[in-house]
């Protein structure tokens, strides 16, 4: 949301992978609309929307087929895949060859069949493809930007007809078609600063949504996740999301990475609280903060999704078990420093309080904070409450084999 941790946010990838290095997260659910009589109607709120990454293929090995045998694509409405880039004022491939070319064995495949060498599409698409075989209401975003991939959104938005084009050609090129119900923009941040800084104007970002709903129409799915900053004059502030909400069907503000280890000698925070606390390091730096401000703006409940983090944030050096100690800098983490997956955090640092409605861990002297199956369910009561939307997560790979996390919000 607001410093260049995000990025980083997940994973050593491999050096095939160095193109897909983003960061940012989001994913979200939509507005429900009434449905014709032949389809399922969501209910609003029961959106789950969850992100997959495409470089978690890589030393992860997290595929396609995990999303299946955790229980995951059961409870997901939506997959956002992650990321594709944007340079020269237009959508671009990530990572080709993990999207379209890697062959998968017969037991890493969702389906149990290899991918020979002469089939027309191998990769994460045609696994995505799979697993909608097996799940025919599931439907899949391209996610492009993220943290590190946002810098070429300033140059789109100088023609945002010409970037909506280039992006509907990307997304429903015939060689994967069917793989993708719509596009997902995470922009960080328009007319702000993220891993760059935009200076593209406050109207920027309404247009660029304008141009995608112009030329994807009706028939697909536009969203895009969006900042967490409900400071005054922070970056809600800096563009006119809701003017532009009348082009998504709905927003995934990042709820999360409010604090964390690039402030390396703390305060301790919880990197994604759902309420303000005593001692909180910044006002308004918080969950209900967010979607209060949201809201305040106009922009419909229905069109907001609650984010949640599958991992945490921590802080080694730390001698105080409440939050708001010092620390010497990030903890240890299994591919970034100062970053883990939920599925590590549970066993190696468990959960010893909460604060604001999530989660921290002291373990030695290392802090940790995170959310567990029993703080999501506070953050569910909150999003039904709100009348929002549904909820998103960053990302797949951080729960348990057995989708922990994703039962929660379920």
């Amino acid at each position: 949301m607001h410093t260049p941790h995000r990025s980083l946010l997940r994973a050593l990838v491999s050096a095939a992978c160095t193109a897909a290095l983003g960061a940012g997260l989001l994913a979200g659910t939509g507005t429900a609309t009434a449905a014709a009589p032949t389809a399922p109607r969501l209910a609003a709120g029961s959106k789950v929307v969850g992100y997959f990454t495409e470089w978690g293929t890589y030393d992860r090995k997290y595929y396609v087929k995990n999303v299946e045998t955790s229980g995951s694509a059961a409870k997901l409405t939506h997959i956002n895949y992650a990321f594709g880039n944007v340079t020269g004022g237009k959508c671009a491939m990530g990572d080709a060859y993990a999207a379209t070319d890697r062959a998968y064995t017969a037991a890493e495949s969702v389906d149990g069949t290899a991918d020979t060498w002469d089939q027309p599409l191998r990769g994460n698409f045609n696994q995505l493809l799979k697993l909608k075989k097996r799940h025919p209401g599931l439907k899949v975003l391209w996610s492009f930007g993220g943290w590190t991939w946002s810098g070429g959104f300033g140059e789109a938005a100088k023609n945002p007809a010409a970037f909506a084009q280039s992006c509907y050609d990307l997304v429903k090129n015939s060689k994967w078609a069917g793989v993708f119900d719509g596009i997902d923009i995470d922009w960080e941040y328009p007319n702000a600063c993220g891993n760059t800084c935009d200076t593209s104007g406050r109207e920027a970002f309404k247009n660029l949504m304008a141009a995608l709903r112009a030329k994807f129409g009706s028939g697909n799915l536009v969203t895009a996740a969006i900042t967490a900053d409900a400071t005054s004059g922070g970056k809600i502030d800096a563009a006119n999301y809701a003017g532009a909400a009348q082009y998504v069907d709905w927003y995934n503000p990042m709820t999360y990475d409010y604090f964390g280890a690039w402030d390396a000698t703390g305060p301790t925070a919880p990197h994604s609280p759902l309420n303000s606390y005593s001692g909180i390091p910044k006002a308004d730096f918080h969950t209900s903060a967010t979607i209060a401000k949201l809201k305040g703006l106009g922009i419909p409940a229905s069109k907001l999704l609650l984010g949640i983090g599958f991992y945490g944030r921590g802080w080694t050096g730390v001698t105080q078990a409440a939050p708001g100690g010092t620390a010497t800098g990030p903890a240890a983490g299994t591919y970034e420093q100062g970053i883990d997956d939920y599925k590590v955090l549970k066993t190696k640092c468990p959960a010893t309080g909460t604060v604001g409605g999530t989660a921290y861990a002291k373990c030695g002297s290392d802090w940790w904070s995170y959310d567990t199956p029993a703080t999501i369910g506070t953050k569910m009561t909150y999003k039904n409450q709100q009348g929002l939307g549904g909820t998103f997560f960053w990302e797949l790979s951080g729960d348990t084999a057995g989708g922990e996390l994703i039962k929660a919000i379920s």
